[in-house]
């Protein structure tokens, strides 16, 4: 019988731990490991895959280089973002798309609060100010407080449900803007769902979570910046391209709203030029949400569970296109522990 043969053509200059190779012997699994710079060598190495799985960002498979793999069943992108997958293409192609956002979802639901709280406390600000000899609490006064207050959840996936799980204790109210979520599953977890004008206008504080999609792109700009009260924080822990950055750089100058916390810029890393850089009502930090001493031990093991359950040809724990018209495969759900 033939091997299910599995191509890992995106490394983000990782080094492929052993025992991962060893799963793949065990679960009799051909597996190749090749970075895949164009779509000849794509044609070369993943051309005979049933899998190809990307670790990070690499932008090898655009709509163009799909014809190169007729042979594949589904991607693999380790982590929560496919936005370097031509995922639309790979619907209509019949391939499944599959993505591990538990590996990160507990760290950046971590960091989106704690972007929050570094701002409504002003903790960097006053750390700054101190480390310079100036030690007045009344500069950078923390003007906001928790209890009672508004927060807003703009998608709803794995990340977006865990804040919603660690903001209840600190009696928040929550609001959610998710059309692809139905509405039992956002009052499961204590949140309300609405339309995302509802959410700006009444939110103290928003915090996005969606991907970055043609739908996404510049989801909040000039208009939806102006409904968000001049209290108002934004928190970006998504993708940078979510928000309009002149627009936002627009909106914290003239106080539509009062500050953001950002792990997302639109470039990365910005110019030392960039505007937002001289903003005391910002935080910024350097795509880093998903990071933690588990990073990468989570980033492989749920990357290899899916892995392993579609050479199984069992549906993965997580995929982007779940409506997608398998061309090669037919694969069955299973109940699974957690």
């Amino acid at each position: 019988m033939e091997k299910f043969k599995i191509t890992l053509a995106g490394l983000d200059d990782q080094i492929v731990p052993d025992w991962v190779s060893q799963e793949m012997v065990n679960n009799n699994i051909e597996f190749v490991v090749h970075e895949c710079k164009t779509k000849n060598e794509l044609a070369k190495y993943c051309g005979d895959a049933d899998l190809v799985w990307l670790f990070g960002g690499s932008e090898i498979l655009t709509a163009n280089n799909l014809e190169a793999i007729p042979k594949c069943g589904a991607i693999i992108r380790s982590g929560s973002g496919t936005d370097n997958v031509a995922v639309s293409e790979a619907t209509k192609l019949g391939i499944l798309v599959a993505n591990t956002p538990e590996a990160t979802s507990s760290n950046v639901s971590d960091h989106a609060i704690g972007l929050l709280f570094s701002i409504i406390r002003q903790i960097t600000a006053q750390d700054r100010r101190v480390r310079q000899g100036i030690w007045d609490p009344d500069q950078a006064y923390p003007n906001w407080h928790l209890k009672d207050q508004t927060m807003g959840l703009v998608g709803f996936g794995k990340s977006a449900q865990m804040v919603a799980k660690k903001m209840i204790a600190f009696e928040v109210q929550l609001l959610v803007y998710d059309p692809y979520v139905e509405n039992k599953k956002i009052l499961k977890l204590g949140a309300k769902k609405v339309s995302l004008k509802k959410l700006l206008s009444e939110s103290d504080f928003v915090s996005l979570h969606c991907p970055l999609t043609q739908e996404t792109n510049n989801l909040i700009s000039e208009k939806e910046l102006r409904h968000m009260k001049p209290k108002a924080i934004l928190i970006n822990t998504s993708r940078g391209p979510v928000v309009n950055e002149k627009d936002l750089v627009k909106a914290l100058n003239e106080g539509w709203i009062a500050g953001a916390g950002l792990d997302v810029l639109d470039p990365e890393p910005p110019g030392q030029n960039n505007p937002i850089l001289d903003l005391d009502n910002v935080v910024i930090t350097p795509h880093i949400a998903g990071y933690s001493d588990q990073f990468l031990e989570l980033f492989w093991s749920f990357s290899v569970e899916a892995a392993i359950d579609l050479s199984k040809k069992i549906w993965p724990r997580s995929c982007v296109n779940p409506d997608v018209k398998l061309r090669h495969w037919k694969l069955k759900k299973i109940k699974r522990k957690n």
